[in-house]
């Protein structure tokens, strides 16, 4: 597999340069992505837990407004 581009544009000459990323670009890249992907898997359990709650909730009777009516939301 070949690493990621990147592109460097400079601006006085308006020359385009491609290049695959080095070591440590591509070490930090790995790195990012790792951590990204761990976000949104923390952000998607977030999000099942909080429809599982409010199923919860509804399966009581209850809603959203009850809750902060009780000082509980």
């Amino acid at each position: 597999m070949s690493r990621p581009l990147i592109v460097e544009h400079n601006l006085e000459t308006n020359e385009i340069d491609e290049r695959e990323m080095n070591d440590a670009e591509y070490a930090t890249y790995l790195k990012d992505k790792a951590n990204f992907e761990s976000l949104q898997e923390k952000k998607e359990e977030a999000e099942a837990a909080k429809a599982a709650a409010k199923a919860k909730l509804e399966a009581l009777g209850l809603s959203l407004n009850d809750l902060k009516a009780l000082g509980l939301g």
